[in-house]
């Protein structure tokens, strides 16, 4: 019985903490129904309910090719991300070589570096290569980040070294072992590691505006 009561206790306190967390979404949605002068009014329900913000911002600009841009943009960065932070995390994890230690400590200091400090180089880069106002050049400085170097590599690290031996016995390269042994066993993590880079990478503002300068490849 007293487990009983403490189950549904639990429950209750998630729920409003859940509640908690999806009031501001419901608060989002409810204000874009508002019109302009009514925004700032506390009521919690539009007085007026009306879809002219929609209308809007469907017909007075190019949301479609926006849109389209920001998951293209998203979808190719989480993709190289996920294949290559994995494959140089995996090699750090069960591998050694010289240098390993160094190299590795020299991809964490990426981590360090404020963006801000970088678009000035990535943008002569970018230039001298004709790489402006293509997709290619929104998405070239994300196609790898410290952090899933990191994130793949401690979890590569705990995946048993005898799997990856009874791998070789078998008769798998090196590269399926990584594909075929290793990324069941670390889902979890690259799961974690795409919904990080796909937000980050649809919530970024700075690069994308310097390097577009044409509105067909302006993203949201």
């Amino acid at each position: 019985m007293k487990k009983h009561k403490l189950h549904i206790g639990t429950l209750i306190v998630l729920g409003i903490f859940g509640v908690v967390m999806l009031f501001p979404f419901f608060w989002m949605v409810a204000t874009s129904f508002k019109q302009g002068r009514d925004v700032f009014n506390l009521s919690l329900l539009p007085q007026n309910p009306t879809i002219a913000n929609y209308v809007r911002l469907m017909t007075s600009g190019n949301f479609p090719h926006w849109f389209m841009n920001s998951v293209i943009s998203g979808v190719i960065v989480t993709l190289s991300v996920l294949v290559f932070d994995s494959l140089v995390g995996y090699t750090f994890a069960k591998y050694k070589f010289r240098g390993k230690k160094l190299i590795f400590l020299l991809i964490l200091s990426t981590m360090m570096i404020p963006t801000e400090m970088l678009v000035i180089p990535w943008y002569i880069m970018a230039n001298r290569f004709n790489w402006a106002n293509t997709y290619w050049g929104i998405v070239f400085p994300g196609l790898m980040s410290g952090f899933g170097t990191f994130l793949m590599r401690q979890f590569f690290d705990n995946v048993p070294n005898d799997l990856i031996d009874a791998g070789r016995i078998d008769g798998l390269n090196e590269l399926l072992i990584w594909a075929k042994v290793c990324m069941p066993l670390v889902k979890a993590a690259l799961s974690a590691l795409a919904i990080f880079t796909f937000v980050g990478n649809w919530n970024a503002f700075l690069w994308p505006l310097i390097i577009s300068d044409e509105v067909t490849k302006y993203t949201l």
